[in-house]
């Protein structure tokens, strides 16, 4: 209990001295005029000089953080630096793809000049989890069915028998790569093609023999490559994430053109955006193509 009562005791002794009140003057040293007198007190002191303190801390603070002064600060970058580190970045990450597809292409181009049979792009050179095993050159259903559907209608096609008959390139279009049809030609919408979804690094294979005729990156179709095959048609292959062949380069039917990949703003994942026009005006992929 008296340890209780002298605690009590200490606190208002405490609380009394910072109540107590004090005289500030200010007076002239030789003739002890009084020119300034403020009465104060120990609690007063306290509170000025915190709401004193924190009012200059919110001061500078905000003078750093909302003015050009934080630029000065060491080790902060500046709204310019940092886009300069982004291009750079994005460019280095251009830079590393189209390195990575010479040295495969030089790998590839040593192992057939050896004789040897050249490692296949799909895979980058990486030996396949599961054996193949022995290829099956027997005719599946499908491909049974096509060969009936085609000989039903040339069988009775006068143009079929005349010297003059062209032979349509569409008859002989390759299948780009094998996946699933994610997105169906839609013009009225403004879906000119069609997204046909498989795995990251895929390959793509131009679709017949032609010439590319341009390969360019965008920021919405990202890396996109454009062949020119007879008849006045034009394959257009969206969203790669690498190209493989340059503007004029030959390319045969089934040859690797490009990679799979997810560049481009419009895209939201690994797929290929394919586009067929002739004479300007879009086909339909899925009526020539069969990518299953």
């Amino acid at each position: 209990m008296a340890e209780v009562n002298e605690e009590l005791t200490r606190k208002k002794r405490l609380i009394k001295r910072l109540k107590s009140k004090y005289r500030l003057q200010i007076i002239r040293d030789n003739t002890f005029e009084e020119r300034f007198s403020l009465r104060l007190t120990p609690m007063n002191v306290i509170v000025v000089g915190t709401a004193l303190f924190l009012v200059l801390g919110a001061f500078y603070v905000s003078l750093i953080l909302f003015t050009p002064l934080k630029e000065y600060i060491p080790g902060y970058a500046d709204g310019s630096v940092k886009r300069s580190i982004l291009r750079a970045s994005m460019k280095a990450d251009s830079l590393q793809q189209q390195l990575d597809a010479l040295v495969l292409y030089e790998r590839n181009l040593k192992m057939i000049l050896q004789g040897k049979l050249p490692m296949d792009t799909v895979d980058g050179g990486k030996k396949l989890a599961v054996d193949p095993g022995a290829i099956d050159f027997s005719k599946s259903e499908q491909d049974s069915l096509l060969r009936e559907r085609v000989k039903q209608e040339e069988e009775y096609s006068l143009s079929a028998a005349t010297a003059d008959r062209k032979v349509s390139a569409e008859n002989y279009f390759f299948a780009p790569l094998r996946g699933v049809v994610s997105a169906k030609f839609k013009p009225g919408i403004g879906h000119y093609g069609v997204d046909v979804v498989a795995p990251a690094g895929e390959p793509i294979k131009a679709i017949a023999e032609g010439t590319v005729v341009s390969s360019a990156w965008t920021s919405d179709a990202g890396y996109v490559i454009q062949v020119q095959h007879s008849n006045n048609l034009i394959s257009i292959y969206k969203h790669n994430s690498s190209i493989l062949k340059n503007p004029g380069d030959k390319v045969a039917l089934g040859e690797p053109i490009a990679i799979i990949g997810n560049t481009g703003e419009m895209s939201t994942g690994p797929h290929l955006h394919l586009e067929l026009w002739r004479n300007g005006r879009a086909i339909d992929p899925e009526k020539l193509i069969v990518f299953q």
